[in-house]
């Protein structure tokens, strides 16, 4: 049996610098997703051209578009890639310009010249779910998705507060903390 090997993380997209490269509907689709789940996150756009419907959701969030070409210099203190054009031949030059650097780069549509994949996000307040498919389904991640928000309550986000301010009240070490947050949620999922 196949297994996911990829390590997954919630990066901070208000601290980093991303770069979407591409302006069609495939950009449009990464930057929807990515402000979807971080609204603040710090993007930067280059394109010859932009839908119209993509400079509508620049506007509306703190999207700078740039209308040019792809070029090398855009790389400059990036910190994530996404390379989104309609030519593979741009999209792997923009691959190998970003391996130089250092750079963590996903180029749609293409899993092998990918450092990092866009899964299924489910969000509920302070609750965030990240679905992987290894690359070899977004359909199902996207399945998935609809699945646990149509499942996961919206009062999970009061409980989780709750649960914090009570876990910052427990006295004693790590493990009994564990223990007695352990014991008290048990039950949450199961009822």
């Amino acid at each position: 049996m196949e297994r996911n090997n990829l390590y997954p993380i919630f990066l901070k997209m208000n601290q980093l610098q991303a770069l979407i490269i591409g302006g069609g509907n495939i950009a449009l689709e990464k930057l929807t997703f990515l402000l979807k789940s971080s609204p603040d996150a710090k993007v930067t756009m280059v394109a010859p051209f932009f839908r119209k419907d993509t400079i509508e959701l620049a506007n509306r969030f703190d999207v700078k578009l740039i209308k040019m070409a792809y070029d090398e210099s855009f790389l400059h203190k990036k910190d994530l890639v996404i390379a989104a054009t309609d030519k593979f031949d741009v999209n792997k030059q923009i691959y190998n310009d970003s391996k130089k650097r250092n750079l963590l780069v996903n180029v749609a549509d293409t899993p092998d010249l990918c450092d990092f994949y866009l899964g299924g996000i489910v969000t509920k307040g302070n609750i965030k779910i990240a679905i992987s498919t290894n690359g070899k389904s977004p359909t199902m991640a996207k399945r998935l998705r609809q699945f646990f928000e149509d499942v996961i309550p919206d009062e999970i986000n009061e409980l989780t507060i709750n649960l914090n301010k009570f876990r910052k009240g427990i006295k004693g070490d790590f493990a009994m903390k564990v223990t007695k947050l352990n014991k008290l949620t048990k039950g949450f999922l199961t009822e």
